[in-house]
């Protein structure tokens, strides 16, 4: 089996819009998608900005029998995967069949997630605050643990591969396309499906608020007055198979996975190592594993969080590996414009890394205005940037030290 993997679908589920086709203009118009949380009153905390998916309509995207209990089975996570999930099938041109995939039984799915469904606590406490438990159901246990999400995306789609979920926290969508890439060059799914999905929740908002990390008026990646991030929702998926059977079926090539590097800070539960050093481990394995040298690299898609320590820590670990070139390469943070969507941030940035290299377009970080010496990367301030992107890495860190890169690259 071929070592070399193609990308050939991409959906995305965003706080800027449903499908590629929106996000992507959205994205390179340097739009927002951040506002005041809807979801819940967040008038007892200090911070009220939020990255939520409006508007978001599951009814389109699921079976007959998902519809037909009114989602009860099928939590807010993994509707916004199953989203995801059959966008980039369609995106890829594959076979569906009464709403499943043709020839599933040698497709997998892997997704990544941070919290699961987090909705399902939720309802748990506010029953058992209300002393109402007997309110919560058996169903619980069907919707809150976080493999449902991946279970729910195979069943939906008919999906008979291997399907794996990996809680991995903010770099859990680029560790399932990193486990996927291993499941296809070892030949055990002809075809996978690889991404991340996490819902607004108010555990994790509550979290980061008491943490004093979210921003009160905007993110602002690398910028010297940053004040923090904003937590989203989202969803990221991509179909992945082996380049020769792409060409052979007549896909569309976004981009190649060309190599992907994993490692642990084994330094803190919540802080990064503070030179970078698994961060810089984990971007030096992916150039490494992809074969490419560091002064190729055309454009880096930072975790870029806005908070004073991560941008920090990343751009030491960006000079670390890309040395003399670190300052010139162009490095930009979408969260500024979509929030942080947790496990489905670096599998949205993978999609979006795939876009630049086939479009020549790398996106924004919005709101910057003054250069922190601290954060000396180009990091495409405000205005979208049109060049040719041969070699693109996507960066994400996680809580409990967890760092991955995943490298794309243009396919002659």
């Amino acid at each position: 089996m071929s070592s070399r993997i193609a990308v050939t679908g991409i959906g995305l589920v965003t706080p800027l819009g449903i499908g590629h086709e929106q996000v992507w203009p959205a994205l390179l118009e340097g739009k927002s998608g951040i506002r005041p949380v809807e979801s819940f009153d967040t008038s007892a905390y200090p911070v009220h900005l939020g990255a939520e998916v409006p508007g978001f309509d599951p009814e389109p995207f699921l079976s007959t029998a998902s519809r037909a209990n009114g989602h009860g089975g099928v939590g807010r996570s993994s509707q916004l995967a199953i989203a995801a999930a059959r966008l980039a099938v369609e995106d890829a041109g594959l076979v569906v069949e009464d709403r499943r995939l043709a020839g599933g039984r040698r497709t997998g799915v892997v997704m990544g997630t941070t919290s699961g469904e987090p909705i399902q606590v939720e309802r748990y406490n506010d029953h058992r605050v209300a002393g109402e438990l007997e309110r919560v159901g058996a169903e619980f246990m069907d919707l809150y643990p976080c493999h449902v999400i991946a279970s729910h995306v195979a069943r939906e789609l008919g999906l008979k591969g291997p399907c794996r979920m990996i809680p991995a926290a903010c770099a859990a969508g680029s560790y399932a396309i990193a486990h996927a890439v291993d499941a296809l060059r070892a030949g055990r799914a002809e075809v996978m499906l690889a991404g991340g999905a996490d819902s607004f929740s108010r555990i994790t908002y509550t979290g980061f608020a008491r943490l004093g990390a979210i921003a009160k008026e905007r993110c602002q990646p690398f910028d010297k007055n940053r004040q923090g991030m904003v937590p989203g929702e989202g969803a990221g998926v991509l179909v992945l198979e082996p380049l020769e059977k792409a060409r052979e079926r007549g896909a569309r090539i976004w981009a190649e996975v060309a190599g992907y590097g994993l490692s642990c800070d084994a330094h803190h539960m919540t802080a990064g190592h503070p030179e970078g050093d698994g961060a810089a481990r984990a971007m030096a394995r992916a150039l490494d594993d992809a074969g490419i040298d560091p002064a190729y690299v055309d454009y880096v898609s930072a975790h870029g969080t806005g908070t004073p320590t991560n941008d920090r820590i990343e751009s030491r670990a960006h000079h670390r590996v890309l040395g003399p070139h670190a300052e010139g390469t162009p490095t930009s943070s979408i969260k500024s414009m979509i929030g942080h969507t947790m496990g489905a941030a670096s599998a949205i940035e993978s999609g979006v890394c795939s876009l630049a290299v086939a479009e020549g377009w790398m996106p924004p970080t919005v709101n910057f205005e003054e250069a922190d010496p601290e954060c000396p990367v180009d990091c495409i301030p405000n205005q979208a940037r049109q060049a040719r992107v041969r070699v693109a890495v996507n960066n994400a860190y996680a809580f409990g030290g967890n760092n991955a890169s995943v490298v794309f690259r243009e396919v002659a």
